[in-house]
């Protein structure tokens, strides 16, 4: 499956934004899909993932309630709605797929995930 993430930005703080994650040479459907972030000078992290089968969600503590993840399998995209954004939110984010179903706290691991998008900014000002 290959992987296109789009909808980053420049926004300013509390502001919104939407991510795409539109799949092509497979079907979302047979995946559970996450999305991670890499800041400039640390480590890429899990922030959410929308699982195989039972379509449970899971989000790192920093964005719940906040950000929400969701599938839209006619269009073969995964979305993440980011709102109320904050600085600490820029980063690249990335879009990633694993056959495995999902569950805490293994969804944030990267060596589950096989493909990985390409990433898209988003930048929050303050």
């Amino acid at each position: 499956v290959q992987l296109q993430a789009s909808g980053g930005g420049l926004v300013h703080s509390g502001g919104s934004l939407r991510l795409s994650c539109a799949a092509s040479g497979d079907t979302l459907d047979y995946y559970s899909v996450g999305w991670f972030r890499q800041a400039p000078g640390k480590e890429r992290e899990g922030v959410s993932c929308i699982s195989l089968k039972d379509s449970n969600t899971y989000y790192a503590d920093s964005v719940k309630g906040r950000f929400t993840i969701s599938r839209d399998n006619a269009k073969n995209t995964v979305y993440l709605q980011m709102n109320s954004l904050k600085p600490e939110d820029t980063a690249v984010y990335y879009c990633a797929t694993s056959a495995l179903e999902m569950y805490s706290p293994s969804w944030y691991r990267e060596v589950v995930y096989t493909s990985w998008g390409q990433g898209t900014q988003v930048t929050v000002s303050s």
